[in-house]
């Protein structure tokens, strides 16, 4: 009779002890294993292994001596058994899609996770694993930190293609309100693997638009204001809109640059998420349709490896109103992006970008992971990913990073 295969499901108070006493049992009979996993929820231990099971272990003692043993552990014992067929279609399947839906807010409630589950499981995703990757929340709401964040890892449940477009705008559905960000990758090589992160600076790495703020101090904050909103809604031309905006400017002194850098802080997170991303070897990059005399201040601060910006022409310290060719619109992203990429050794899969405005489509559409981050509707709706409820470092979330690995 060829083997079978037995699955060994325990449950119940974990302790340190309970798998290396359940497995010492297994090694006594030397028992195969083909598959094997554990989780523990707050002191709930769930632990699985499944061992082949041929004819001289069905007629041994070893499911008494394992409901034994488990009793006096205080544990839970199951048994059930598949036939070398049903494990032979399980081995099989592993060949089907998976993917990695990364729920994250302030905070997760059992209605956010049962819509999650329901999109999946209508599109024929089976969940195999969840994980939690923010912190440990404390009951009293003004001890914890304000945010959640779980991962789904999931599985076709039939050969047949998922459709992804479908799954994407459903789950998308659940970020309308702004209270969570739902994100939906592929479970690749890749996802594990991105090595160059580039970042739009304007109301991405800082909050606000450079060019709104140098308008204030000119005196024609609200002409400039009105054309940015109209570029960022991809409503006008980036370039055209550009020089429109840099000739308000002209007759501003240069004193003003410094009063700008001064008064415009970093958006919440993004040194931390900087940092830890230094930290695990990534490279990274600004990518703005900003200037560089703020860019090369964020640079220096962060550690920021790649700059590419404009630059305002500045004479007899005044602004001309002009801008030193060339421009970096949308399209001068994309090129960067590919060019340092190339220069890193990195394919574009390996590579994130993250930005707000059309001008940062070009580049979130051709970077493996682009991220809509607090952006504007247009770009929402056609960027892959976004994040909003969170700030800059739920980043780390997208690319599994957990909290504890941080701290």
């Amino acid at each position: 009779m060829s083997s079978s295969a037995l699955l060994i499901r325990i449950t119940g108070h974990d302790r340190p002890g309970v798998t290396h006493a359940l497995t010492s049992i297994l090694a006594r009979y030397e028992a195969r294993v083909l598959d094997i996993g554990q989780a523990v929820i707050h002191d709930g231990l769930a632990f699985g292994i499944l061992i082949e099971l041929p004819e001289s272990l069905r007629s041994s003692a070893l499911l008494t001596d394992l409901l034994l043993e488990s009793h006096r552990l205080g544990v839970e014992v199951q048994f059930s058994a598949s036939s070398s067929a049903e494990y032979d279609a399980w081995v099989a399947a592993q060949s089907r899609q998976r993917f990695i839906i990364t729920l994250l807010g302030p905070a997760i409630t059992a209605g956010h996770i049962a819509r999650v589950s329901g999109i999946l499981a209508a599109a024929g995703l089976n969940i195999d694993r969840i994980d939690r990757l923010s912190s440990r929340v404390a009951l009293s709401p003004a001890e914890s930190q304000p945010r959640f964040c779980v991962e789904f890892t999931s599985t076709a449940s039939t050969p047949a293609v998922v459709d992804e477009d479908r799954v994407r705008t459903e789950l998308a559905t659940m970020t309308e309100a702004g209270d969570v960000d739902v994100a939906f990758q592929h479970d690749s090589i890749f996802r594990r693997n991105r090595r160059l992160v580039a970042f739009d600076m304007d109301s991405t790495l800082i909050q606000g638009e450079v060019i709104d703020e140098l308008a204030r101090h000119a005196g024609v904050g609200d002409r400039v204001r009105d054309i940015t909103e109209r570029a960022m809604r991809g409503e006008l031309d980036f370039q055209q809109s550009f020089r429109q905006r840099v000739a308000l400017l002209k007759g501003l002194p240069e004193s003003a640059l410094q009063r700008v850098v001064d008064e415009v802080p970093l958006t919440d997170g993004a040194e931390r998420l900087v940092s830890t991303l230094r930290r695990l070897g990534y490279k990274t990059a600004i990518l703005s349709g900003g200037f560089t005399f703020f860019g090369r201040v964020l640079q220096e601060r962060l550690g920021i490896d790649h700059l590419h910006a404009n630059t305002l022409d500045i004479k007899d310290g005044v602004v001309t109103g002009e801008v030193i060719p060339p421009i970096v619109d949308g399209a001068g992203k994309a090129a960067r992006l590919t060019e340092i990429a190339s220069r890193e050794g990195l394919s574009l899969e390996q590579c994130i970008a993250v930005g707000d405005g059309a001008n940062d489509l070009p580049m979130l559409r051709l970077a493996g992971l682009g991220i809509a981050f607090r952006a504007k509707p247009l770009v929402r709706s056609s960027a892959r990913q976004s994040i909003s409820a969170l700030g800059l470092d739920g980043i780390l979330y997208l690319i599994g990073v957990r909290d504890r690995d941080v701290s």
